[in-house]
């Protein structure tokens, strides 16, 4: 089930976040986790990808949650309706408790949906300021500092404009992958009340 049309982008260029929420059965994880990694390994070749991360349930759960990036709508949509993907899912039913459901984001909309899919609420404006800000904030007065010795290194590289595209690249990789899903999973209780 997609709860977005992929037929009328709000922006065709903009990247996209597709939230996949599967329900596995408790006696099936082990096939789910070997059909994962083959999935991932398939998304992975299609053309504008942009990564995957996988929030695995909690003890005593079955629930997965993958994030899988896409530079666009038309991207994400191609791999949604591939032949290849169709033939993976086709495969995996047998370990479902129930239908895949999949939600369609754009920007940093999916840091801030709330950790169990049901729900649309989002968390009121100020708040996702607040935590953006607390995570980006830190990040933009390490990251220089960590980023020094490599510019001491290879001079060329701090040179203007390319020194704050390293930064700026490294501080939004940081953010993206590693700190935000982490920090918003953290304070989500805060977050969507």
């Amino acid at each position: 089930m997609i709860s977005e049309s992929l037929a009328a982008p709000p922006s065709e260029s903009r990247a996209i976040t597709l939230k996949i929420c599967h329900r596995v059965k408790s006696d099936a994880r082990a096939e789910y986790e070997s059909w994962l990694k083959r999935i991932i390994h398939v998304a992975a070749q299609y053309p504008g990808h942009l990564g995957v991360h996988i929030l695995r349930p909690a003890e005593g759960h079955n629930d997965y949650e993958i994030a899988l990036r896409f530079a666009s709508h038309a991207d994400a949509g191609r791999w949604l309706e591939s032949a290849e993907r169709k033939a993976l899912i086709n495969d995996a039913l047998p370990a479902f408790r129930e239908e895949e459901v999949i939600e369609i984001q754009s920007g940093i909309d999916y840091w801030f949906s709330p950790p169990s899919a049901p729900t649309n609420k989002q968390p009121v404006r100020w708040k996702q300021w607040l935590v953006t800000t607390s995570v980006i904030w830190p990040l933009t007065l390490l990251v220089p500092v960590l980023l020094t010795p490599l510019f001491a290194l290879l001079p060329w590289l701090s040179t203007w404009g390319i020194r704050h595209g390293i930064v700026a690249a490294s501080v939004v990789g940081l953010v993206v992958y590693v700190v935000m899903p982490r920090v918003v999973r953290l304070v989500a209780p805060w977050m969507f009340r």
